[in-house]
């Protein structure tokens, strides 16, 4: 306890200090100094819970603590006291990625201890345990670690527990790499949440997965198995595998006796700049909640500079299409958000551009364009700043490709993004656009694209354009959004006042 309220008092000294140009609206992001990985999404009892990783004394990553959010309706979050804290001697170097679940009314948390021997340069992961009465203090077993080392044909990488309970048994998948550097996810289980016993591989790299893969999740999703993945070391293809590290899934049949899981091919579940370590959470409504880190390690965090660094995605309902591919779209509470709405030139053939001006930074942007009604070869929108700062999302008709272009607002390095999509007869745009992110969801979140963005002068507005001919715009819509945090503080004031 006594870490955690260095740690607090670690904030709270920074919150002070901090530069607020790019904080976000409406988006998880850390009172001060470091975040990454989300970790231990939950509903629990009528509440969501999100931790993450989390450095409370610097902007860098360093040793890892997690912090720890709730809300009720995932759009309004409120910062907890920190939930983990490294120093003892199963996690002295950190308390790394992990998840929570509910353990006989108890609020549980399933974590990575990560030791390092500084002489040798080497380190050791295991898996521990910690439990809350309340769901805000936590207390580590005595019996930690509950898995104190990997399988013996394993590297030293053995991280990223996720662990649910399938009728009277739990279940823990784990990130791992062999001892050729071979990425796989390994399979263990347990009658009571303590004794684990390995049961073999889940599924394993071909050799062109990458070396490692990080932070796994196993899953139902309609009639199929789902297997989300981070993978380390997958090399660019094209379009494909364009950031350090990628995150997707894998899907198809699991035999729940066998621990037999066949599945197809690997599927990137994003696209833009900014997305990794995705975790999921099911919600007493049955819906399947995604939520990623919204930064990408190596890239370049502008923000560091003003006492912080690191954000969360908007939480995402993920769906399965008919041909078993994933769609992925914010939850229906993001509505919640919008302030006021504003249509312009709906139903109208554009030709060049047509600009719907506001200085407004937090915004929700709905475009349909007519794909039937266009002689145009490539439409889109640009979110406009002053001067010549722009990010621009735009679609070719003649190659299927819908491109992100961030390099004239923050991203002047390896700033555009591609993904190939087959729209056919209407192309929807559903853009978030925060002070420092921008979230594209397109054709119903069959293709998304996020993104960190850092202007440096103010906003102008949202600017239709269309090339070499004409569109009809059947609708474009955009509403104002709320910022959650800065309500937090309304209300704060409000109550020191009274």
């Amino acid at each position: 306890m006594d870490r955690i309220q260095q740690a607090e008092e670690a904030l709270k000294k920074a919150e002070e200090k901090m530069n607020t140009r790019y904080r976000l609206g409406y988006h998880i992001m850390p009172r001060a100094n470091w975040i990454n990985d989300p970790n231990g999404l939950i509903h629990y009892k009528g509440e969501y819970h999100v931790f993450y990783q989390h450095h409370p004394y610097d902007e860098n990553w360093a040793q890892m603590h997690w912090g720890h959010v709730k809300s009720k309706d995932l759009i309004h979050w409120e910062h907890l006291p920190v939930a983990l804290a490294p120093g003892d001697s199963f996690d002295k170097s950190g308390c790394f990625s992990g998840s929570a679940v509910d353990y006989n009314g108890k609020l549980a948390l399933i974590y990575t201890g990560h030791i390092v021997i500084d002489q040798e340069n080497i380190f050791y992961q295991n898996q521990n345990i910690a439990v809350s009465q309340d769901g805000i203090v936590f207390e580590k077993l005595q019996e930690n670690p509950v898995i104190a080392k990997p399988p013996e044909d394993s590297s030293r990488h053995f991280r990223d527990p996720k662990v649910w309970k399938h009728r009277n048994t739990w279940y823990m998948v784990v990130g791992n790499s062999t001892k050729e550097n071979v990425g796989r996810v390994i399979l263990y289980r347990s009658p009571n949440l303590r004794d684990w016993e390995y049961k073999g591989v889940l599924a394993q790299s071909d050799g062109d997965l990458g070396y490692m893969w990080e932070c796994p999740d196993f899953f139902k999703l309609g009639d199929k198995h789902v297997l989300l993945i981070s993978p380390q070391g997958i090399e660019a293809d094209g379009d494909l595998y364009k950031n350090l590290h990628q995150t997707g899934y894998l899907i198809g049949e699991y035999n729940d006796e066998t621990n037999e899981f066949v599945y197809g091919a690997f599927t990137e579940l994003d696209h833009g700049h900014d997305f990794y370590a995705v975790q999921t959470l099911l919600d007493d409504k049955g819906r399947r909640i995604a939520i990623g880190w919204m930064d990408m390690w190596e890239s370049e965090m502008p923000t560091k500079a003003d006492g912080w660094c690191g954000a969360l995605t908007l939480p995402r309902e993920l769906t399965l299409r008919d041909d078993h591919k994933i769609l992925m779209n914010p939850v229906e509470e993001t509505k919640l958000l919008r302030e006021s709405e504003h249509r312009e030139c709906t139903n109208q053939l554009i030709s060049g551009s047509y600009l719907a001006i506001t200085t407004v930074e937090l915004l929700e942007v709905l475009v349909v364009y007519d794909l039937t009604d266009c002689s145009a070869q490539t439409v889109g929108l640009k979110i406009r700043g002053l001067e010549e700062e722009e990010t621009v999302i735009k679609y070719s008709l003649t190659d299927q490709k819908l491109t992100l272009d961030c390099s004239k607002m923050g991203k002047s390095q390896d700033g555009v993004r591609n993904a190939r999509l087959e729209a056919n007869e209407k192309l929807t745009l559903r853009m978030f656009i925060d002070r420092s992110s921008i979230e594209v969801f397109a054709n119903h979140g069959e293709i998304t694209m996020t993104s960190r963005i850092y202007p440096k002068k103010d906003r102008l507005g949202i600017e239709l354009f269309s090339e070499k001919g004409a569109i009809r715009v059947e609708e474009f819509t955009y509403w104002t959004l709320k910022d959650i945090w800065k309500e937090d503080e309304s209300l704060e004031k409000n109550i020191l006042h009274r």
